[in-house]
């Protein structure tokens, strides 16, 4: 078989992932303004890729890099692929637009204006709003050879003038630019008394351009918006002042090449122009009718008082077990505790590191820290609380996380001042692993309780995507998760874990094995399966590992949301193999891996996908599920989720996807179907919970 009979192109599948995004944008049975939302989401991550994986394929290309990757396409075969799915994509996504969605919108009294839609007495507004808000702020930026220097940020909107001196005898075109303000909204609202209108604030600004260049005739104005290159490359082997490294090189990110520039109609004068000054070539532009950046279409997302036109509420559940008067510790010392988000709540976690922070018996806590969401993290605050307590607090913040770095290293300053002991990633490889330790002294001695997850410490997305989260006491958890933390913050050589799985070292070969030895099973007859959740799928050496198993008669059922490289269902290949992907109101993101072991199944979780990056250059954990009552939790989960026939799509063997379909069967939205029966579950562990008078002690 060639490469491409064999696995899909990472970017091909990547783009297609994307594409079920837009569909969903598309699905009038979301709704409205969840359509809207997709929308958005659908540009922000176009905005990544071209910044991240476009960049790299035209690193490659610039150094002469030929080599073709596993699929058999050279980068320069990738990058074409990319401009033509990416041009098919502008074109569905702005029929979507203006045919549907600004119609809908409409329809709900909610009216995004052009300039030849609004009244007499909006544009009174706008002319006092543009010289009372909008002109203090604007600065018009002449681009000829004298400002060479002049650099445009990435990922603005933007306005290029092509403007003709008055009353002078050289007739030389001139060119200038106006960035639109970003810290005003992108949304301007118009006065209306019945009904939302409102203009965007390119076209207020546009409409009022000459005012910025007295002497001159304005020829034409016309909207463009540049993507940079967001690639690091930082030198590992100088860690005197990482720190400061690391901002030199957000520094230069900030002008660093253009590799997208997406353009309103305009003159081919206005355009070379603009791609002179800009260095960018024919094959970066991407031409746009629609909205040149749709983020501000978030506000409207966001705007109370429309809760009809969003998803139903699904208020996180609290598990029974944190309902009671009693400290997380103490429940914690009874049993594991399992918690499958946003389905359960986040809150037992921010609790369990506030109450570390507080309670006087508590020594020490461990964490790694990857995204830890906005201005006011509750974790990062306990952890700083911690420290100004006098507890020995140990964090690795990953200041190299993409695009959240200059957060982190706010972060990181921050526990350095309260006292904490901070660690700011390790040479060479990434710290991706979610795990949190907490030392306490109890009556009994030393007692070590652990959090393990699938996703990370951010209490705001923890609500948006769906992962899993373990809590322990077990020893063996406690002593693997010291040995951790030892290794990555010292130089103690990675020790035998009894319970955890380590990348970069051990976890590819672990998988192999468990994969080989359902292999084994089924080769000798035995009922063999692999059941497994992630993120992507991507690495060559597994997917390998998973076509042997599929030939050798292995049932292999994988829920894969984004990045998928394998074939499924081919003839002599992978015909016992089935991928889905579900795409629904939250973001799929936990790993999680089932193989049948003859009947005594093993479970793990992970914060690992299956991708050459994740096994290779990050340190990620997989720890397994041993209470049986939370080991069937999980395969109910993952089974359920193969059959939703709502928002699942099915990966055939020629790499494309198509929607499940609900046939004879009833029709089952999983996400949906697991957060009602958290609340069947809820209901009979507390129909089941006898009255309990605890007493008030003051110490434990």
């Amino acid at each position: 078989m060639s490469r491409s009979d064999i696995f899909i192109n990472r970017e091909a599948s990547w783009l297609e992932f994307n594409g079920r995004v837009l569909e969903e944008a598309q699905d009038p049975g979301n709704p409205l303004l969840e359509r809207l939302r997709f929308y958005c989401i659908f540009y922000s991550n176009l905005d990544e890729f071209f910044m991240v994986r476009v960049a790299s394929l035209r690193h490659l290309i610039e150094q002469g890099d030929n080599n073709p990757d596993p699929s058999g396409l050279t980068p320069r075969q990738q990058l074409d692929l990319i401009s033509s799915r990416v041009r098919d994509f502008y074109e569905i996504s702005f029929d979507l637009y203006s045919k549907e969605l600004i119609p809908a919108l409409a329809r709900e009294a909610i009216f995004i204006r052009t300039l030849d839609q609004i009244n007499p007495a909006q544009e009174k507004y706008l002319d006092e709003f543009f010289d009372r808000a909008i002109y203090p702020v604007l600065t018009p930026i002449a681009i000829d050879e004298s400002h060479s220097s002049t650099w445009i940020p990435g990922l603005t909107s933007n306005l290029a003038v092509l403007l003709r001196p008055e009353n002078r005898k050289e007739m030389e075109l001139r060119m200038a630019v106006v960035q639109i303000p970003g810290m005003l909204p992108g949304l301007v609202r118009l006065p209306n008394d019945e009904a939302m209108e409102m203009l965007w604030l390119n076209d207020a600004v546009r409409r009022r351009i000459s005012s910025l260049f007295p002497g001159y005739s304005v020829l034409e104005t016309a909207g463009f918006r540049i993507a940079r290159d967001s690639e690091l490359e930082l030198d590992d082997e100088t860690r005197s002042d990482y720190i400061g490294i690391l901002e030199s090189e957000l520094k230069k990110r900030q002008r660093a090449k253009p590799i997208r520039l997406e353009h309103e109609t305009m003159s081919q004068e206005l355009l070379q122009r603009i791609q002179q000054f800009l260095d960018v070539k024919d094959s970066a532009l991407i031409p746009t009718q629609g909205p040149l950046d749709p983020k501000p279409l978030l506000s409207i997302v966001d705007m109370p008082g429309y809760e009809r036109l969003h998803y139903r509420l699904q208020q996180p559940l609290l598990r029974v077990d944190f309902e009671q008067s009693r400290t997380i510790f103490k429940v914690l010392r009874e049993r594991d505790i399992l918690l499958s988000h946003p389905y359960d709540s986040f809150d037992p976690v921010v609790r369990f590191i506030q109450a570390s922070a507080e309670d006087p018996d508590v020594l020490a806590i461990k964490q790694t820290l990857y995204r830890t969401g906005g201005k006011e993290s509750p974790i990062v605050n306990a952890l700083v609380r911690a420290a100004e307590n006098g507890k020995q607090v140990t964090v690795l913040v990953e200041l190299t996380a993409r695009f959240d770095e200059e957060r982190n290293i706010s972060w990181a300053r921050g526990l350095e001042e309260a006292g904490a002991h901070v660690l700011y990633g390790l040479a060479n490889v990434k710290v991706h692993a979610k795990v949190a330790l907490v030392v306490r002294r109890e009556l009994s001695g030393i007692c070590r309780y652990v959090h393990l997850g699938t996703g990370n410490y951010n209490e705001r997305t923890a609500r948006l995507y769906t992962d899993f989260g373990l809590f322990t006491s077990n020893e063996e958890f406690g002593s693997d998760v010291s040995a951790f933390f030892n290794t990555i913050t010292g130089y103690s050589e990675p020790p035998l874990f009894n319970r955890l799985v380590m990348a970069p070292i051990g976890m590819r070969e672990k998988l192999i094995a468990l994969i080989r030895r359902e292999s084994d099973r089924a080769r000798s007859g035995q009922q063999s399966e692999i059941l497994a959740k992630m993120n992507s799928l991507v690495d060559p050496k597994i997917i390998r590992e998973l076509y042997s198993a599929s030939k050798a008669g292995v049932k292999i059922q994988l829920n894969v949301r984004g990045i998928c490289c394998l074939l499924p269902g081919v003839p002599g290949l992978s015909e016992n193999i089935q991928v889905i992907s579900i795409l629904d109101r939250y973001l799929e993101h936990s790993r999680a891996f089932v193989f049948h072991n003859g009947g005594e199944s093993e479970v793990f979780l992970s914060s690992a996908d299956w991708m050459p990056r994740n096994l290779d250059k990050r340190v990620e954990l997989m720890f397994p599920i041993h209470d049986e009552s939370l080991k069937k939790r999980v395969i109910e989960t993952l089974r359920v989720q193969m059959t939703d026939n709502q928002k699942a799509r099915i990966l055939k063997p020629d790499g494309s996807y198509e929607r499940a379909i609900p046939s004879r069967s009833e029709p089952l939205r999983v996400q949906e179907y697991l957060y009602f029966r958290g609340i069947e579950e809820q209901e009979r562990i507390r129909s089941l919970t006898p009255v309990r008078f605890i007493p008030i002690e003051g110490r434990e």
